[in-house]
């Protein structure tokens, strides 16, 4: 039979459906290669056992010494006569007695020594016997011999079996002619084989032998080798109570005496299994821990377990048998009379049945009676009081077994009791410890599961270190360092033994690396705690893992520990596991790691260092956790604290320093909670980093870690800070609620942040500042009190593709002579400029959307430079950008559109060069320039702005070419207030008022401009302005080409002015430009025709455009300056009034629209009243400047 493991059955139930006649229970297949040295080594050794022991059967005595020395390979036999059972039985206990090993270790070391078996009856361990059948036959020498394991020495053990094994002998002795003659053509089938339907006449004769009736006697005498199996170590054997030991001791004899003469011949009814070596595995990988046993040769004739089972004749149903198992009627043996020797043979004489037939009048075993008689609730009672050695046994006895073996409440008591946790706590792989919850595990028992993979550790428990269970294989300890010690000390010691050598604990491989008897002098099997450092090179660090050490509900106070091997250090509580495990020092580091940690865990526990205030020991170096060069242990679910005033909580420093730490909580410190410095590297995953006294993270002088999905936040400093160079990969990381910034980068350091989320910093949320570097991609900054992100001193980080939003203040600050590359960011909806850069500062600013802000879009002042390209700046409050001060951006390819003042503000002296953009749909002017800005505007496209294109004002300068300002509300430019910008090359045109109007002193050089299809006049001069006008084209105008009124003037050179509907040039009163070279030609002069034909002015005009005429006012009519009234309406509608002449200018005929006392005759319907105007409606100026 396979070895008592963790493992489910399932390699039985596959076995069950194989076809064929004669079928053999096969093995657990191994889990090692067959094909390894040691493995064959050890089947060679079991075969030589077994011979040995076959050779000795005719002697009574040599029988004693060979079992004695068979039991160390691992091979139990049973055998064919109850003498020889006897006799093997007897030196079976003797040796076992003696070498300090029983033979049931070969199942499951329950952790008893030699005490497992006795010579004394049932005294000792009766579990150590809970087995399978396990019968090894001889193949080569002719005799059999069997010795039933764990039944010692003693006669009583097998007087059941003998008082059934006598009375099939007799049958069998009586009937050898028919049961030869019979068998010739029958096959070998059991009635309780489900994998095969017989007849009920080939039923009849399946236990005869083909070749003899001594073979008849041997099939008979073999049932007699029944297993008995009790409910516990402390009560007595489930046997036949009326069986004396005077009685069996006879039985036994004569039984003896009646088969042995056919031992030799009974070899031919068998089948020998194939002999096997295999180990279980540990965490899913082999193991080079003890082999597992033998496998036993199996009978193809009946199972002898059911020999008080057996049909005859017609008593049962004839197809009761071949009913599934779970549908066949439970079989009562205490329904059947006993039938005694003389009574079986003679019913096997005068029936020729089989010789089993006699012995199924034999009493019930206690075999057979716990498995078909007791009721599954009593099975489950008892079961409740083994241990998991002794469960995982009872597996693999029947079906039935298995089932409630593996009940899932069962292992939860067994479990919650040796590791106390609420859920099962699994290994999955290397370094690697999660609990899950059961009704989502992938087991069907997740518990016993889990006890599998993690049987193999030893506990820090005090107080338990001196109890022992049978059938668990635990070693418990009282301190931390005696645990880390033990392996080193067995290694020391010679404790263990190398893979295949000698009759090692089968279970110590598959479930325990440990062995309970070893303390006690048993040579159980090789410790892979022991045995990981000595097979280190040889072998995968996931094939040996190291030694697990669970550290039970305390506070571990004073123990300083120094891990420089591969153990795994596991908190194990109920409830919040860390938390009920605290390991504390006051000087010193708590846990250091060093070289040689490669593949070391500690995990779910509490790690405090509390200096005391008043001690003298420096402890500037000392840390919680410190981890040094060359080792890379893991951190897991541990609540780390330090009430040091210096240093860090967790520091981890030097080349090839690669931890992981995950899932721990880095709180309430009083300095740094995290340091990574020279060179370090690891990974941080899913930590909570909070309240510490100063920065949370530390990145120093090269250390480059990888940190994702971290909780950062409440420090009473900075989140995150890197500094000389420091490095890193920071990923999905939430830093929030930081005094300062919540990262900070500084002196050279080269982070890469992606996907973070930094928020509600009370100052900043990110800080780059001294020569530093960095890339912030993906991340999302938003609500802190100051700007999102400040960049300064020379900074040069890149910032890409971030939300960037609702900050207190700013979006990002540039400032301080910084630079960095901003591009592809979403930064919107703060209470400041979405991007400002001042003093000195030259950032490149592209592909961004600046959108949403309480104030500007981007803002450039005091020196500030930069090239601010191919963004998208939008529905700002203020000005979409400003730029002031001295500074000289370059924006180029920018969308600036649908802000609620001003699209970009030159003002203070602001410069630099407006490039290619297209400014739109602003609720003031698209562009304006004022006090001494000079900017270059060149190739943009400026439209749809309510208040005018571009407006230059108050001693404004500028260049402005090749530009295209067309569809304004008002005019196209503005040139006003002493003002003197250059217009070249552009086109301005669909205006829905004037083109360009120059007035109150404006000046200007207006040079080789196209402008066409305005509203009112191409060009409007008023108010004292003197602009010059060189080379321009003016046409197709809705009014005239040029106006000159108010006293103004202007020089008018080489100009082209057409196709214009109220004229040319149109002169006001007073006014005398220099003209020279122009070409006026083919306008319609709308003016002239209307007075001709006696029109009244407004039917050309209404109140929308002023076309130059004289008009005059009619004292009658007592209108005022303000009103205007054309001259044929004063011919006919004020005729014989008192009226007179005021001046030959711009205006529309009030008569006409119906504004004073007397209609208009000329006109038809009266339109709005509105006083007549000279100029064009003024501009209205940004209030940028108030707001700031």
């Amino acid at each position: 039979m396979p070895s008592a493991s963790f493992t489910s059955s399932r390699t039985y139930v596959r076995r069950s459906r194989r076809k064929g006649a004669n079928r053999i229970a096969m093995p657990n297949r191994p889990t090692g290669n067959i094909m390894d040295p040691m493995l064959q080594q050890n089947v060679a050794a079991a075969g030589g056992a077994g011979a040995s022991a076959s050779g000795s059967g005719s002697s009574g005595s040599s029988s004693s010494g060979t079992a004695g020395g068979g039991s160390s390979n691992n091979s139990s036999s049973a055998t064919s006569t109850s003498a020889a059972a006897a006799a093997a039985a007897a030196a079976g206990g003797g040796a076992t007695a003696a070498g300090g090993a029983s033979n049931s270790a070969e199942y499951f070391d329950s952790g008893q020594g030699a005490s497992g078996s006795s010579g004394a009856g049932f005294s000792g361990s009766f579990y150590n016997a809970l087995q399978m059948m396990d019968t090894t036959e001889s193949s080569g020498a002719g005799t059999s011999q069997s010795t039933p394991p764990a039944l010692g020495a003693s006669s009583t053990t097998n007087s059941a079996k003998s008082t059934c094994a006598s009375a099939g002998a007799s049958a069998a002795t009586t009937s050898a002619a028919a049961a030869a003659s019979s068998a010739a053509g029958s096959s070998h089938q059991s009635p309780y084989d489900l994998r095969r339907k017989i007849s009920a006449s080939s039923h009849e004769q399946w236990p005869t032998s083909s070749s003899s009736s001594a073979a008849v006697a041997a099939a008979a005498s073999a049932a007699a080798s029944a297993i008995l199996v009790g409910p516990s170590s402390s009560s007595p054997p489930l046997v036949n109570p009326g069986a004396s030991p005077s009685s069996s001791s006879s039985s036994s004899s004569s039984s003896s005496s009646s088969s042995s003469g056919a031992s030799s011949s009974s070899s031919s009814s068998n089948v020998q299994a194939p002999s096997t070596s295999a180990t279980f595995p540990v965490n899913n990988a082999p193991t080079t821990g003890a082999t597992l046993a033998q496998p036993p040769n199996v009978h193809s004739s009946v199972p002898q377990q059911h020999c008080g089972a057996l049909p005859v004749g017609a008593a049962i149903e004839d197809n009761n048998y071949m009913l599934p198992a779970r549908k066949r009627s439970r079989r009562l043996y205490t329904q059947g009379g006993e039938m005694g020797p003389a009574a079986g043979a003679t019913g096997e004489a005068a029936g020729g049945g089989s010789a089993a037939s006699g012995a199924a009048g034999c009493a019930p075993t206690a075999a057979q009676y716990l498995q078909y008689e007791l009721p599954d609730e009593v099975l489950l009672a008892i079961f409740s009081y083994l241990m998991e050695q002794d469960l995982c046994r009872l597996a693999l006895v029947c079906k039935r077994f298995n089932t409630i073996a593996n009940d899932t409440e069962l292992w939860k008591r067994l479990y919650q009791s040796v590791f106390e946790y609420d859920l099962p706590l699994f290994n999955p792989e290397l370094c690697k410890f999660v609990f899950e919850k059961p009704e989502e595990s992938e087991y069907a028992n997740p518990w016993k599961e889990s006890f599998r993979q993690l049987y193999r550790g030893v506990h820090v428990r005090p107080g338990y270190q001196e109890r022992r269970s049978s059938g668990r294989s635990i070693v418990f300890f009282n301190t931390i360092q005696a645990a880390l010690d033990y392996p080193e000390e067995r290694a020391a010691s010679g404790a263990f033994v190398p893979p295949g050598a000698g009759a090692g604990n089968v279970v110590s491989a598959g479930l325990s690396n440990t062995s309970a008897a070893a303390g006690a002098g048993g040579g159980g099997g090789a410790s892979v705690n022991a045995l990981v450092n000595i097979y280190e090179e040889q072998v995968a660090p996931t094939e040996h893992p190291g030694p697990l050490i669970f550290l039970h509900a305390g506070h571990y106070k004073g123990e300083y520990l120094f891990i420089d091997s591969d153990v795994a250090l596991v908190g194990a509580a109920p409830g919040n596991v860390a938390e009920s495990v605290i390991l504390e020092r006051e000087a010193g580091s708590t846990v250091m790691f060093v070289e040689g940690a490669k593949y070391s865990y500690v995990g779910y526990l509490t790690l405090k260092f509390s200096p005391e205030v008043t001690s003298t020991v420096s402890h500037h170096k000392h840390y919680c956790l410190d981890i040094g060069e060359n080792c890379s242990p893991t951190v897991d679910n541990c609540i780390i604290r330090s009430t040091s005033v210096v240093g860090a909580a967790v520091c981890v420093g030097g080349v090839n320093a690669n931890p992981v730490i995950r899932n721990c909580d880095i709180s309430d410190c009083e300095n740094v909670g995290l340091y990574v410095t020279d060179y370090a590297q690891g990974t941080y995953e899913h930590n909570e980093i909070s309240r510490n006294a100063l920065a949370g993270i530390w990145v120093k002088n090269f250390a480059s870690p990888i940190m994702r999905e971290n909780h950062i936040h409440h420090g009473r400093d900075v989140g995150i800070f890197t500094f000389e160079n420091g490095m890193g990969y920071f990923e999905k990381n939430d830093i929030h609620n930081n005094r300062i910034a919540g990262f900070e980068v500084k002196a050279g350091a080269n982070p890469t942040v992606v996907k973070c989320e930094i928020h509600h910093g009370q100052t900043g949320g990110i800080y780059v500042h001294e020569n530093g570097l960095g890339q912030f991609i993906e991340n999302r900054i938003h609500s802190n009190n100051f700007a999102g992100v400040w960049i300064t001193s020379n900074s040069n980080p890149t910032i890409r593709k971030n939300e960037i939003y609702n900050g207190h203040q700013g979006g990002v600050y540039i400032f301080g002579e910084g630079r960095g590359l901003i591009e592809h960011n979403n930064i919107y909806g703060n209470a400041l400029a979405g991007i400002q850069i001042r003093t000195n500062s030259d950032p490149i600013v592209r592909h961004n959307k600046i959108h949403h802000g309480q104030h500007g879009g981007i803002y450039v002042h005091e020196k500030g430079q930069g090239l601010i390209e191919e963004n998208e700046v939008y529905s700002n409050t203020l000005a979409g950008v400003w730029i002031t001060t001295g500074s000289t951006p370059v924006l180029r390819r920018n969308r600036i559109h649908s802000g609620k003042q001003v699209g970009v503000y030159f003002y203070d002296n602001g410069h630099g060069k407006l490039e290619d953009n297209d400014i739109f749909n602003h609720l003031y002017s698209g562009v304006q320039i004022r006090t001494g800005s000079n900017p270059v505007i060149r190739g943009n496209k400026i439209w749809g702005g309510q208040n005018g294109g571009v407006l230059v004002y108050n001693g404004g300068l500028g260049l402005l070419e090749q530009n295209e300002i067309f569809d304004n509300a008002m005019a196209g430019v503005w040139i006003k207030t002493d003002s003197n910008p250059t217009l070249k090359r552009n086109k301005i045109y669909d205006g829905r008022d004037g083109g360009i109007c120059i007035f109150n002193g404006g000046k200007g050089i207006l040079e080789e401009n196209d402008i066409f299809r305005n509203t009112q006049a191409g060009v409007l001069i008023s108010t004292q302005s003197h602009p010059i006008l060189r080379r321009n084209r003016i046409y197709d105008g809705q009014a005239a080409g040029v106006e000159i009124t108010n006293n103004a003037t202007a020089t008018l050179e080489h100009n082209q002015i057409f196709k214009n509907k109220f004229g040319g040039l149109c002169l006001a009163s007073g006014v005398q430009p220099i003209t020279r070279g122009n070409n006026i030609f083919n306008n319609e002069d709308e003016v002239e025709k209307a007075v001709s034909s006696g029109q009244c002015l407004y039917k050309i005009s209404s109140y929308t455009s002023f076309p130059m005429h004289d008009f005059y006012r009619c004292q009658t009519c007592n209108t005022t300056d303000r009103n205007a009234i054309c001259v044929n309406c004063i011919k006919n509608c004020h005729a014989g009034h008192d009226v007179e002449f005021i001046r030959h200018d711009r205006f529309f005929c009030d008569c006409g629209a119906g504004t004073l006392s007397n209609q208009c005759q000329l006109q038809g319907e009266p339109t709005q009243d509105t006083d007549t105007l000279y100029d064009s409606a003024a501009p209205m100026e940004s209030h940028t400047l108030m707001v700031n």
